[in-house]
């Protein structure tokens, strides 16, 4: 009974804290949140929701990732989805199309359809939307260094609709800081890369106004190992370095922030997540009046799509990921977010399969129809544990923000490495805790089944990449290289020059140049971003 007694006491003065190393009390008063203002969802700073009724008036736009192989099945996979309920949708690119190579480059082999789906030319783009009509659907597409020429694409395959511009909805993730921070799909330098969102900021707030442009992203800082506070302020960070980008264009803060929005990822740590949300609702409120002097209400708000993390899905016992998805998606809508993305459980071991998606879907909807969450707004609002929490992960960015200010910006902090670092040494410490048990996973280093049987996977034909480079072929063979050169050159002459680039890009797509032609040309002027490799 001793010893007993003396193991309780050890474990009861352990340092408990969440993971962005805050530490948690054993119980939370009244005294822990002093000077809590009582707010209103809708009124500046936004802490408890963007609008005033919340999820009442409008369900979060349920919008499951999808695009791999040909887009053919990219196209059969968005009407299955739409037909399951889904609201809006999200496209997913293979790799040789977000670095910018067309499916018959050398270094595309092996990787056509592969983690997305490929996208060289027009056609394909026409064949990815085809019998979908794109006045009445949202899309938001996970694309950055190529964003301009898969805008360009969308555009025009709109037109082809009938569908003017002014009439599109949806977003370009377009946030290429974040890519030399944590996911490297980059291709050109940190300064025309800066110009070519620049250019896509200013043509859309004036020809495609219902688009957002870019999409600040955190959920790839949240994947590469950050933890909460330095997922919010990097991406703040790298926020501050667009929009400074954009005023010093002369453009009005008010005239383009409303078309700002935000990718957050959103973990286990279920109460920490929820105060992640809260609270960067009320930084960026902050900086957008304190900092740019943002007058519009609209310019003030954190508009946020979130992804349930495929970081923390196990390919051991997949079925658990079910639970761990429909956690991470409750903590997303008590946190308030504008659209959510609910990772399939297969995901750790594949692309997800029909059935396994469809699950994903559901749990949205059983949040949305089953659970009484969307009945009132902000409900964990006064709760002591998530009030604190909201303070001390608001608190923590600020100390980031101000540092990364020091340095210069964000755009210095990624020069110096100081974002891959702190990111680094965040995931070393996960894995360590992992590794030492410290931190429990269900059925990877807890809870393990000698037994687990691999479900059915989506396996990718080979047949695909095959299939793709002949359509490709056939797609070259039959263009006018006269009007194709013309278009390419007339590119690099206004590369070479301050223009705006959209148009022109534009241009070169209704010509039939492929997206490979265009990063091609634009590498020719910008160059090549090599990272600096330090031992």
């Amino acid at each position: 009974m001793a010893k007993t007694a003396e193991n309780a006491a050890t474990t009861s003065k352990k340092k408990i804290v969440t993971d962005s190393n805050i530490p948690v009390k054993r119980v939370y008063k009244k005294a822990d949140i002093k000077g809590l203002k009582d707010e209103d969802p809708g009124k500046y700073p936004f802490t408890r929701g963007l609008y005033p009724d919340m999820y009442r008036e409008r369900v979060w736009t349920m919008r499951q990732y999808s695009g791999f192989g040909s887009a053919d099945e990219t196209n059969k996979r968005f009407k299955f989805l739409l037909d399951k309920g889904q609201t809006g949708l999200s496209l997913a690119f293979d790799l040789p199309t977000q670095t910018g190579r067309d499916s018959d480059h050398p270094m595309s082999e092996g990787e056509v359809g592969r983690t997305g789906v490929a996208i060289s030319s027009i056609k394909d783009m026409m064949t990815c939307f085809e019998g979908i009509p794109l006045d009445k659907v949202s899309t938001s597409m996970t694309i950055n260094s190529t964003a301009s020429t898969l805008l360009s694409l969308y555009i025009t395959v709109a037109e082809s609709q009938g569908v003017k511009p002014d009439q599109l909805r949806g977003t370009t993730q377009n946030d290429i800081l974040k890519e030399y921070i944590a996911r490297n799909t980059y291709i050109y330098p940190p300064k025309p890369s800066m110009r070519l969102i620049g250019d896509m900021i200013e043509y859309c707030s004036k020809k495609v106004p219902q688009w957002y442009p870019v999409s600040i992203s955190g959920y790839h800082i949240r994947e590469a190992g950050s933890n909460a506070v330095q997922e919010l302020a990097f991406t703040f960070a790298d926020a501050i370095e667009y929009i400074e980008t954009c005023t010093a264009r002369g453009l009005k803060v008010d005239d383009f922030a409303p078309r700002l929005s935000f990718f957050f990822c959103c973990t286990m740590e279920f109460f920490e997540e929820i105060a992640k949300f809260r609270a960067a609702r009320r930084i960026y409120a902050r900086i957008m009046k304190e900092r740019f002097h943002a007058r519009s209400a609209k310019s003030q708000h954190l508009r946020f799509h979130v992804q349930t993390s495929g970081e923390s899905l196990t390919a051991q016992q997949v079925d658990n990921n079910i639970v761990r998805v429909a956690t991470e998606a409750m903590a997303a809508v008590l946190g308030g977010c504008q659209s959510l993305h609910t990772n399939s459980r297969d995901e750790a071991l594949a692309l997800p399969t029909e059935q396994s998606a469809k699950v994903a879907l559901r749990t949205q909807q059983i949040i949305a129809s089953e659970t009484g969450a969307i009945k009132t707004v902000d409900p964990l609002a006064g709760s002591y544990y998530v009030e604190r929490l909201t303070s001390e992960i608001e608190e923590q960015v600020w100390k980031y923000l101000k540092r990364i200010d020091r340095m210069g910006g964000a755009m210095a902090a990624i020069e110096k490495g100081f974002f891959q670092e702190e990111i680094r040494n965040n995931a070393y410490r996960l894995k360590r805790e992992i590794d030492e048990n410290s931190r429990i996973i269900v059925g990877v280093n807890k809870y393990q089944d000698a037994h687990d049987v691999e479900p059915a996977l989506n396996r990718i034909d080979p047949e695909i990449e095959k299939k793709q480079l002949a359509r490709l072929k056939e797609f070259k063979a039959g263009r006018d290289m006269a009007k194709v050169n013309a278009a390419l050159a007339t590119l690099q002459e206004n590369a070479e020059k301050e223009e705006n680039l959209m148009p022109h890009i534009i241009n070169c797509v209704k010509s039939y140049t492929t997206l490979g032609e265009i990063s091609d040309t634009l590498r020719g002027v910008f160059g090549r971003y090599e990272p600096k490799i330090s031992f």
